[in-house]
């Protein structure tokens, strides 16, 4: 997507889609008024003979008004106009983004910024414009033998009242489209069969994204590797499947030599059959999603790449299947795990913890200031949360006080559940040091608190995106989440 900013009247530009707002009540916003004049009048005749009622959201297309060189004109409802928050601004561009997107568009002229958007300045209002139109055109067409029609807009250009706030939107513009970018990558990982989304070749789109972009560098351990190391939890996992696992290690450099990195650590599942815990049949195709943690993180490489962003990051994403065999992970097995500790499979479908506590045990080595984990860990969080937020736990209350503040920043938010000592009795093991599970209670939490185990020597929080990370149903697809969130907690880390 391709973007700039205008300032000139709206009414004179030529572009296929003028895209303008109006509050309740028909309440123009000051672009709109300006194109009312333009047309004598004719945009608010309109308005008032097809009552439009400008909830959030809702649009209206109109065709070409003489006094306006726009092919044709969308209005956006916004609703109250001394209600406006965030989310109803969202809602609203997510209705424009639809509508032009199913429209033979290839360019609009977006004047919502002259919207005004409680305890939301410019640079917020461009970043979401970009983001959300350009998410709104994303197809993955390349399976398809006859892909159809597609929606074309490439270009959107922002309406400016001025110049005063030009350099905000710019700013704002420019990180939507790489937090769009990094949603497309970890759209794409997930969206993929895991007949070709395999270990291999995610290890294989990390050195792809690493030869794209000078300042990072990635690094693979294949099984050999972590035998020696003694990854004896991810590599139990493993076994069961014919595709090899991987450890993939991302580094990008973008701070001073000196700086402690922040560690990402996504679970990298490209399919999860449950092992010989197998799952149930229905919606088993859906566990090709199971490795959204892992493509966030590949995600949020990409956008913090395309932004230079001055910071150093690590990311760690173990990639496995979890399939059954003869020589699969039994229940009741015990394995020893890269830290030393010892753990008994009571249930082989909790596999995502096995090859998560691995890979924080090596992230300790990058020393870092903080670690994050992103996981499609537990059926139990969707039930918790439902599919609006994402499940978090930590040992590091102002850690979760700043994820918490970026999601709502970026309205990809998360709810903080308890890491209580009283929840560790759960997995508690008569042969090993504990158990993969702690019953069917607090199932989030005990999942949180096997890897908080592994994760006492640094700052670590854990993200359950279990609920977050792709839509089932009729819209099923991967929902590029948790990239906004991660993507606005490293923007507030360097401001």
């Amino acid at each position: 997507m391709e973007f700039s900013l205008h300032t000139a009247s709206p009414s004179k530009k030529p572009t296929d889609c003028l895209i303008v707002g109006v509050y309740d009540k028909r309440k123009l916003t000051p672009t709109a008024q300006l194109v009312d004049e333009a047309t004598d009048g004719r945009l608010g005749k309109v308005l008032k003979r097809e009552d439009f009622k400008a909830k959030p959201g809702d649009t209206l297309r109109l065709p070409q008004l003489d006094g306006c060189r726009a092919e044709r004109i969308l209005v956006v409802g916004l609703g109250k106009k001394k209600s406006l928050d965030a989310k109803k601004y969202a809602k609203a561009l997510d209705g424009a983004a639809k509508a032009v997107t199913g429209m033979p568009v290839r360019k609009a002229l977006c004047a919502l910024l002259d919207a005004t958007v409680s305890d939301r300045d410019a640079r917020w209002q461009a970043r979401q414009i970009l983001q959300r139109f350009t998410d709104a055109t994303y197809r993955l067409t390349e399976l398809k033998s006859e892909p159809g029609d597609l929606p074309a807009l490439d270009r959107i250009d922002l309406h400016l009242e001025d110049k005063t706030c030009s350099d905000a939107a710019e700013g704002g513009a420019r990180e939507g489209l790489a937090i769009a970018a990094g949603m497309k990558l970890t759209k794409d990982l997930g969206n993929l069969p895991g007949n070709l989304c395999t270990p291999a070749y995610l290890a294989e789109q990390a050195r792809k994204l690493a030869d794209r972009h000078g300042k990072i560098t990635a690094t693979v351990l294949e099984e050999g590797d972590m035998e020696k190391l003694g990854m004896g939890a991810l590599l139990a996992v493993s076994r069961g499947s014919c595709q090899p696992a991987r450890l993939i290690v991302l580094e990008y450099r973008g701070g001073k030599a000196k700086d402690q990195p922040v560690a990402l650590v996504g679970k990298g599942l490209t399919f999860d059959a449950g092992g010989i815990s197998i799952k149930p049949s229905q919606n088993m195709d859906e566990m090709k999603y199971d490795m959204c943690g892992g493509a966030s993180v590949l995600g949020t490489f990409e956008t913090v790449a395309q932004l230079g962003l001055p910071i150093n990051l690590v990311g760690v994403v173990p990639a496995s299947e979890n399939l059954p065999d003869g020589n699969a992970l039994k229940p009741g097995d015990i394995i020893k795990s890269l830290s030393g500790r010892t753990i008994e499979v009571l249930n082989t479908d909790a596999e995502g913890r096995l090859i998560l506590c691995d890979a924080l045990t090596y992230a300790e080595r990058f020393q870092p200031q903080v670690v994050i984990d992103i996981a499609t860990l537990t059926g139990a969080c969707i039930v918790a949360l439902g599919r609006h937020a994402s499940g978090l736990l930590g040992n590091d209350d102002t850690l979760c006080r700043q994820l918490l503040d970026a999601g709502e920043t970026s309205l990809d938010r998360a709810w903080q559940l308890p890491l209580w000592e009283e929840y560790q009795e759960q997995l508690k093991s008569n042969f090993a040091d504990m158990a993969n599970i702690g019953g069917r209670e607090a199932g989030t939490i005990t999942a949180a608190c096997f890897l908080a185990r592994y994760a006492e020597n640094f700052r670590w929080a854990h993200l359950d995106i279990a609920g977050t990370a792709w839509n089932t149903g009729q819209n099923k697809g991967a929902t590029g989440r948790p990239v906004p969130l991660l993507t606005q907690f490293l923007l507030n880390r360097i401001e």
